[in-house]
């Protein structure tokens, strides 16, 4: 049944999906929404807990393991989306509430994150065509969200031939308990996954690899360590694209302390050591409730690697990064696309499959410019200057007079004049002296020069006469999508940020001494930008310490000179 009105029965509509999936919802006035589970009070509880709200929210006993087709018939709803599980553990008897709905012509959608549950849900196609209703399974990131990414990444790539992708929430998340005992249960067991054109074994959590989030025009997540996860994305991508070679899906938990912790426990399952993690998914969870720490931010990405149409080899990827509670709203959000068309009058195919032709990244991007949820491609080679290289297609939103600071290929030069004030404590000034800051005084000649090659800038800062220099490069490894500024034995990781008011923000992230990472709390605090403002260039460079105070601060303008 499509159109206005809706009723929606969510199974486990007051745990950590199904709570998420009503605050998506809550806003809708033609929806009626059954949170439903097996305790009458959790769920009257939390209905109370959310206050006013435009949909109707009723409380309702549902007991999956009992009479479905009895419950159903009484609650009368138009859709069950069920967001308990976890889908990995239902085995053979776990299609029964998808066979009610097809006995009682109810439309279905999951939030299924189990790879065999997912896939098996096609066998239900014929009949789910007959009751006319539609049954969508996995819809959630995995596998929608990121197969409809790979459809853009590869849309001018003819040969595609690996797929790689993660997860990265943030450590403030709240992960449910059905998830970590998801987790548990296919710690370092035996799955199935597709590499260099062979299936093989791959045992959960036992495969790594490090990847940097870094959405262009925002500052990127710190490097992180992914770790294999059984997903529908495993099987159900090979499908999709069935001339990729390589899929590899993962999940960068922090802190990275209990990550390891738990890749070491995986490792014991899959040399056999234990048999399981399973009886420890209640300690995982207390753990994982308790021992937070880090940013509120948390991120997805997804690479690929191919042929393109000359036969080179390329590469393209998509980041996402999440701020605040925004981050954990996303596995619901292909649910929230879906409910969302049905009540502006559209018809949803009938049929049992994932949900990956039934939502576009279109969708997804509405959704996202509604919350702190930014996102944005890398491109291989997509500018030959250093500063466009990191920015992405973030660079073409600068102002002009910046771009055309940053866009030479070869040596050129810039002149302006600029304003300095030094701190006033001895040992701020020692430090200013070895780095090489100018003095202080105002209205003082400025001459930049930039010395290009290999893709490194060197600049050199003359003001008056005191020269002091830097050295500009992008950043590798674990500091991709970072510019790297070296000052002697000094180097900075700075995330480049356009903001509004014509402004280019320079944040440090990183720092280390001869090479050695050091806390960043104990960085130089610095506060940078550039910003295109009457016409002219300008910048503003403020220095300083909590050791030592101010250091420098210095200000003003610069003009190419060809």
């Amino acid at each position: 049944m499509n159109g206005m009105d809706q009723t929606l029965l969510i199974v486990g509509g007051y745990g950590t999906f199904g709570g998420r999936l009503v605050e998506l919802l809550e806003d809708e006035k033609d929806l009626t929404l059954i949170v439903s589970g097996r305790s009458l009070h959790k769920a009257e509880a939390f209905c109370d807990g959310r206050g006013e709200t435009k949909a109707q929210l009723v409380a309702a006993y549902f007991d999956r393991n009992g009479d479905l087709s009895k419950q159903i018939s009484s609650l009368k709803p138009d859709t069950i989306i069920d967001a308990s599980g976890p889908f990995q553990d239902y085995g053979e008897d776990g299609y029964k509430l998808i066979e009610a709905c097809i006995h009682e012509k109810v439309n279905y959608l999951d939030l299924a994150d189990g790879t065999a549950f997912v896939e098996g849900v096609s066998r239900f196609d014929e009949d789910a065509r007959k009751a006319d209703i539609y049954v969508l399974s996995g819809v959630s990131s995995f596998p929608v969200l990121t197969a409809l990414v790979v459809k853009a990444l590869s849309s001018d790539i003819p040969t595609l031939n690996t797929i790689k992708g993660g997860i990265a929430p943030s450590p403030y998340a709240g992960v449910g308990e059905n998830v970590i005992r998801a987790i548990a249960g296919y710690a370092g067991q035996y799955t199935s996954i597709k590499k260099d054109g062979q299936t093989i074994p791959g045992y959960p959590l036992t495969s790594t690899m490090r990847y940097t989030i870094a959405p262009p025009g925002y500052t990127p997540l710190k490097n992180t360590l992914f770790s294999l996860v059984d997903v529908p994305d495993l099987k159900v991508l090979p499908k999709i694209f069935p001339d990729v070679q390589t899929v590899w899906m993962g999940a960068g938990p922090v802190p990275a302390i209990l990550h390891r912790c738990l890749i070491g426990l995986s490792w014991l399952v899959r040399w056999k050591i234990i048999p399981t993690l399973s009886p420890l998914a209640r300690l995982m969870q207390y753990v994982m409730a308790h021992v937070r720490w880090g940013e509120h931010r948390g991120g997805m990405f997804v690479e690929i690697e191919g042929l393109d149409s000359n036969n080179t080899k390329t590469s393209k990827s998509w980041h996402l990064l999440a701020e605040g509670r925004d981050g954990p709203l996303i596995p619901c959000m292909a649910v929230e696309a879906i409910i969302k068309k049905i009540l502006q009058g559209d018809t949803i195919p009938t049929g049992a499959r994932t949900a990956i032709n039934d939502v576009t990244l279109d969708d997804y991007n509405r959704l996202f410019s509604k919350r702190t949820i930014y996102t944005g491609f890398r491109d291989e080679n997509p500018q030959t200057h250093l500063y466009g290289r990191i920015l992405g297609e973030s660079w073409d939103k600068l102002p002009l007079e910046i771009q055309k600071m940053h866009a030479h290929e070869g040596n050129s030069e810039v002149r302006g004049l600029a304003r300095v004030t030094r701190g006033t404590g001895h040992l701020a000034n020692l430090v200013a002296n070895i780095i090489g800051f100018p003095k202080a005084g105002t209205d003082i000649p400025v001459h930049v020069k930039f010395t290009r090659q290999n893709g490194k800038e060197k600049w050199t800062r003359t003001f008056a006469e005191h020269p002091f220099s830097s050295l500009q490069y992008e950043g590798r490894g674990r500091s991709k999508g970072f510019l790297m500024e070296r000052f002697g034995p000094l180097t900075f990781a700075i995330a480049l940020v356009p903001e509004q008011d014509n402004i280019l923000r320079l944040v440090v992230r990183e720092w280390r001494v001869l090479g050695l990472k050091l806390p960043l709390w104990l960085a130089p605090r610095s506060s940078s930008y550039e910003q295109m403002k009457d016409g002219k260039f300008t910048f503003y460079v403020d220095i300083s310490h909590p050791i030592t105070g101010k250091i420098v601060t210095y200000t003003g303008w610069l003009r190419n000179e060809g």
